[in-house]
């Protein structure tokens, strides 16, 4: 199963609020953005940020984030699981690495993502 693997391979519990709407949907697309990603691509895009070798010396580790989704043009959603919040959502900008707090909640967020274009978090 997809979700036990995420945690596996990713060493962390995937928040409960994801892990429901993942059985319930595997993703979701918004306008033009990738919302929540398939677990699969969960998993795939997560192991990418924490072991592509550039990105070490671009950025601040990712290891303490689960990423699970992105706008479309390089900024990505994610829950911080070090230390464990499974609430909040954050976005993390790929032009400055700053990691900031969107949304109190998976449904906050997904309100606000559905119900926006462009860049709504900022």
């Amino acid at each position: 199963m997809a979700l036990a693997a995420i945690e596996r391979d990713l060493g962390s519990p995937v928040p409960p609020a994801l892990r429901a709407l993942l059985l319930e949907t595997d993703g979701m697309d918004g306008n033009h953005m990738n919302v929540v990603w398939p677990a699969a691509r969960i998993l795939e895009a997560n192991r990418e940020f924490r072991t592509f070798p550039d990105f070490r010396e671009l950025y601040m580790p990712f290891d303490t984030l689960m990423f699970f989704g992105d706008n479309g043009g390089g900024d990505q959603f994610a829950f911080v699981r070090t230390p464990r919040r499974d609430d909040e959502v954050f976005v993390w900008d790929h032009e400055t690495d700053s990691r900031d707090c969107i949304a109190g909640s998976l449904e906050q967020y997904l309100s606000d993502a559905l119900g926006s274009e462009g860049d709504w978090y900022r």
